[in-house]
């Protein structure tokens, strides 16, 4: 797999995403929670930008009339028939063992990747379609892989 870095965490305000292209694919990024996850910006059902539509929760319930609300912005609905898939697991709500959306491992990386193997960043003509910064020491880096 390739990391790519899709920008500084400082970038990314609670509740907040990021559509990147990287490794020829579109991929929406959320900070959800204190946690990063990154999902294909493509709905399994229909090929929708699955990364536009609204985030939501689940509710739940221990008792006739008792609903709880939980996991609050940790499912992503298609813009386009509402299907819902789990941030963290790309499962379906509907039908969890048969459908999902592809997930990609994130991490926090004190260094930019492709900085530090290339000796500084990537050249705007090659290959890269994201946007990379310069290492500094007091900052971190979202890295995706691919």
């Amino acid at each position: 797999m390739t990391r790519y870095v899709v920008g500084r965490v400082s970038e990314f305000a609670p509740g907040s995403r990021k559509i990147v292209n990287v490794g020829g694919r579109s991929i929406g990024i959320f900070f959800i929670n204190g946690e990063f996850f990154a999902v294909q910006n493509r709905c399994p059902h229909a090929g929708a930008p699955l990364c536009q539509g609204s985030l939501g929760g689940i509710v739940k319930s221990s008792a006739p009339g008792e609903y709880d609300y939980a996991r609050a912005d940790e499912f992503i609905r298609c813009p386009w028939h509402s299907w819902e898939f789990d941030l963290k697991t790309g499962r379906s709500w509907f039908d969890p063992r048969r459908l999902r959306v592809k997930t990609f491992e994130t991490s926090i990386t004190a260094e930019c990747p492709e900085a530090a193997a290339a000796g500084g960043p990537p050249d705007p003509a090659s290959s890269f379609t994201v946007e990379t910064f310069a290492v500094t020491i007091d900052e971190t880096f979202v890295a995706v892989e691919v």
